[in-house]
């Protein structure tokens, strides 16, 4: 077993409430998508409120934010996940539920195997990037930085 897993987070804002109508192409679908994380290889955990999702977990005072946070064995296990499975078609119409962002909205870092981060340490971690661009805190796909030791 690795020393370290890696952690992501990622936030969006939705383009209208939850209930609104136009929302439900998506919420109808993340049953389905967290599922199909879990079941993935590498996958080692996410954040769960009390709907059995992160949907009702609050880190920014805006209620339209929603949080997704997950930790897994290895950087090309996420990868697959999110852009080699079911996972891409919700990804690639994200334009239909989400604003597009004005900062970083992804996040990743490597955490001690077994650690389970904080939905507040992945805001840190958020803004640690947008203040500093990629570094081995905190980074993204495209700059990404080995795991230590």
């Amino acid at each position: 077993m690795a020393g370290y897993h890696l952690a992501q987070m990622n936030i969006a804002r939705m383009v209208a409430p939850q209930e609104d109508p136009v929302m439900e192409g998506f919420f109808s679908q993340l049953e389905t998508i967290n599922a199909l994380a879990e079941r993935s290889p590498g996958f080692v955990w996410r954040l769960v409120g009390d709907g059995g999702d992160a949907t009702d977990v609050r880190v920014y005072e805006d209620e339209r934010i929603l949080v997704n946070m997950s930790v897994w064995e290895s950087l090309e296990a996420l990868h697959d996940y999110t852009y080699r499975s079911a996972h891409a078609g919700v990804f690639k119409d994200r334009k239909k539920w989400f604003e597009m962002p004005k900062s970083a909205h992804m996040v990743l870092w490597w955490v001690p195997a077994g650690y389970r981060p904080t939905a507040a340490e992945g805001r840190a971690k958020l803004e640690h990037l947008d203040a500093h661009g990629p570094t081995a805190e905190a980074f993204t796909f495209k700059q990404a930085f080995p795991m230590p030791g």
